[in-house]
């Protein structure tokens, strides 16, 4: 077992947990938030007709969060779409841990900035402290290929905090350095 840790993570630890108990007032340091997980999610919805779409979305997944992707199903028939109940219709990736440090500091310092006309990442909070975060093109991540991409998609990054209202989770992910629209 090596010693590495990852920036952010010791970031946190070091700084991070600082900053937000002066910011709210924390009295004990189990209250300052934390992430938990972040949620790679992306509909395939054409999969239906083309079943290489579905098989290409989760090798790009995999090659993105650096961990395997699985296919999300269907959860009932809908006739207009032909769509059956266990189809599937999207990828999904949850990373915790090291590897959640990781992609988050990928995409903050090497994917965010590829974004045409990037002015920062829109708000949208849930109400319980949790973000998610639409990235409408797959190829702003260095992991990919442009040359072996069929398909140009988009996917929702959902940052799953401990925190309690969404001001302390815009805190939070702020201070971990993801530029929000002013």
């Amino acid at each position: 077992m090596s010693d590495y840790t990852p920036r952010l993570k010791s970031e946190y630890s070091d700084r991070i947990t600082a900053a937000l108990t002066e910011q709210f007032g924390y009295k004990n340091i189990m209250r300052v938030p934390k992430l938990k997980k972040i949620v790679l999610s992306q509909g395939v919805g054409d999969a239906v007709a083309d079943k290489r779409l579905m098989e290409s979305a989760l090798e790009e997944m995999t090659m993105i969060a650096g961990q395997k992707a699985v296919s999300t199903k269907s959860k009932k028939d809908i006739s207009n779409f032909k769509l059956r109940k266990g189809m599937p219709i999207g990828a999904r990736v949850t990373l915790r841990g090291d590897r959640m440090y990781e992609f988050l500091e990928r995409l903050i310092v090497a994917s965010l900035p590829r974004i045409r006309d990037f002015r920062g990442v829109t708000e949208g909070f849930d109400g319980r402290g949790n973000c998610t975060v639409g990235i409408t093109e797959q190829i702003i991540f260095p992991e990919i290929n442009i040359d072996k991409v069929n398909r140009i998609s988009g996917m929702d990054i959902t940052f799953v905090t401990s925190a309690e209202t969404d001001a302390e989770a815009k805190a939070l992910l702020q201070e971990f350095g993801i530029p929000f629209k002013k």
